[in-house]
């Protein structure tokens, strides 16, 4: 599940104020949870900044079923990769509550993994993904 999808159908009448940016992960915590009970193995890419609100969701799950992984890039080089100028213009003060830029980013404490995206290529990630997954026996080879 891709953020930006979710953000424009599901969670189209949210902002990014902190309050709507916890309404945003629980609604997306509550849709997981319902894949997962169907037996589906939901991987989601959602900027969700705040710890509570990734405790919370991990609360709706049992364990081995969540798992937190922490795709850690600097700002600048995201704002290299910028194909859609956000940066720039949170930059210039045009987008308002810009993770990392005018809005906190709290770094998870114990991630189940950290993929540095700006050393680590996105097939290397891939499989350090699916290898953690099989490590719990959710998929096997």
């Amino acid at each position: 599940m891709d953020g930006d999808n979710v953000r424009h159908g599901l969670c189209g009448d949210l902002t990014f104020s902190p309050e709507d940016r916890a309404e945003n992960i629980r609604r997306i915590g509550e849709m997981v949870k319902l894949f997962v009970d169907a037996g589906i193995i939901v991987l989601t890419a959602f900027i969700s900044p705040y710890r509570r609100d990734r405790r919370r969701v991990r609360s709706l799950l049992s364990h081995g079923q969540f798992f937190e992984i922490h795709v850690d890039c600097p700002p600048e080089v995201c704002a290299q990769r910028d194909e859609k100028g956000i940066y720039e213009k949170a930059r210039a003060g045009i987008i308002k509550n810009f993770t990392g830029i005018s809005a906190p980013y709290e770094t998870p404490e114990n991630p189940e993994l950290v993929i540095d995206s700006h050393q680590e290529d996105a097939k290397a990630a891939a499989a350090r993904v699916i290898k953690l997954i099989e490590e719990y026996q959710i998929v096997q080879e």
